[in-house]
């Protein structure tokens, strides 16, 4: 249905052809971020997304509440799932999501300032990381904030697109 292609085996969508979907429909070029997108919408970690999954996670991905968008950001960002994002979590994508910048500074040390920023920002309980807590409070505090450590969610632009081609594919049935 999607990207006209792009098909389903038997079990579901595979990582390599949701990873062209996020990337053809939605823009994604993170390879870290569709592949966290990826193990969001996979909720039984089968390695494929079933139809269920695929509509449940479009419903939140396209027209989430700001509370559903917030857990699935969250989840997103933990990268190894253990409740919380660390300061290397942190590090990691952000170095990932920013552009290059040739200079004579070490370029890991302004992500390592960055860090620190986003920890005194949004840490509340001042643990050095963030729980599911902090992130939603300094989401709910600064609607922005929500994808501070890379984009994962589609822009409005890629919304619509993708919405009308959907309701174009649908109407030749």
């Amino acid at each position: 249905m999607v990207q006209g292609t792009e098909r389903t085996s038997r079990n579901g969508l595979d990582r390599n052809k949701f990873r062209n979907i996020l990337h053809n429909t939605f823009g994604m070029t993170d390879d870290m971020i569709m592949d966290r997108v990826f193990r969001a919408f996979d909720k039984d970690n089968d390695s494929y997304i079933s139809v269920t999954e695929w509509v449940q996670g479009l419903s939140i991905f396209l027209r989430g509440t700001l509370d559903e968008k917030i857990k699935y950001c969250f989840d997103v960002y933990d990268l190894n799932g253990d409740g919380y994002i660390s300061r290397e979590e942190m590090f990691h994508m952000l170095k990932n999501s920013l552009l290059k910048q040739p200079s004579e500074e070490d370029p890991d040390e302004g992500v390592k300032d960055l860090v620190e920023i986003t920890l005194k920002k949004m840490d509340y309980d001042h643990d050095g990381k963030l729980s599911y807590a902090d992130f939603e409070k300094a989401v709910q505090e600064e609607n922005l904030l929500i994808e501070a450590f890379g984009p994962c969610l589609p822009d409005m632009k890629s919304i619509l697109a993708f919405e009308r081609q959907v309701f174009v594919e649908v109407n030749e049935l």
